[in-house]
């Protein structure tokens, strides 16, 4: 059996607009649209994952918890931070990115998986955090498997679509196109 297969066994599996640190648990997550970087600290020896849906909150959108949770700028922001409370330091962090496949079509129109390949390859740069390795875009959904101990990264293709995903990545594509409320504040 290989390597990324036995880690997925017990791997700690998280959704969309979730995020989570490991030592010595693998963390993994299946990806359609969604990007997901890891990043790992080698002398720490500590990694994490996100898994974000868009890249950012649309400016003057009024926005719930849950919209913020699934964006890129927030994502990277809460896995770094809980990197650096957790000992790593940023001069050491390495990351891989995977994801941004084109598997539904109301969000390959949009072209979101695109918009967040180039978000997290943006926001890496910025922080001058070196991308090591990476599988984005194409036809396929993904399963994403980080070993936390050596900061390996596996990554398998699945030519045919979870359903599961498909639904839920629809159901979340319809909600961008429905107008939002405006928030308004008392006081």
């Amino acid at each position: 059996m290989n390597e990324g297969r036995e880690l997925e066994r017990f791997a700690r599996t998280i959704g969309p607009g979730d995020w989570a640190i490991e030592a010595t648990r693998p963390i993994g997550t299946l990806l359609g649209s969604c990007v997901s970087v890891c990043l790992w600290d080698p002398r720490a020896k500590i990694g994490g994952m996100n898994h974000f849906m868009l890249p950012s909150r649309s400016p003057g959108r009024a926005t719930t918890d849950f919209d913020v949770l699934l964006c890129g700028d927030f994502a990277m922001e809460a896995l770094m931070n809980a990197m650096l409370a957790r000992g790593a330091r940023r001069e050491r962090l390495q990351a891989k990115a995977f994801g941004g496949g084109a598997v539904v079509a109301a969000l390959t129109e949009t072209g979101i998986g695109a918009r967040n390949v180039e978000f997290a390859r943006e926001w890496l740069a910025r922080e001058g955090i070196p991308l090591l390795g990476t599988d984005f875009l194409g036809p396929w959904s993904r399963k994403i498997v980080l070993n936390p101990v050596t900061g390996d990264a596996f990554c398998r293709r699945n030519q045919a679509v979870p359903a599961q995903l498909v639904q839920a990545e629809e159901r979340y594509g319809q909600t961008l196109a429905l107008p939002r409320q405006t928030a308004v504040e008392l006081f």
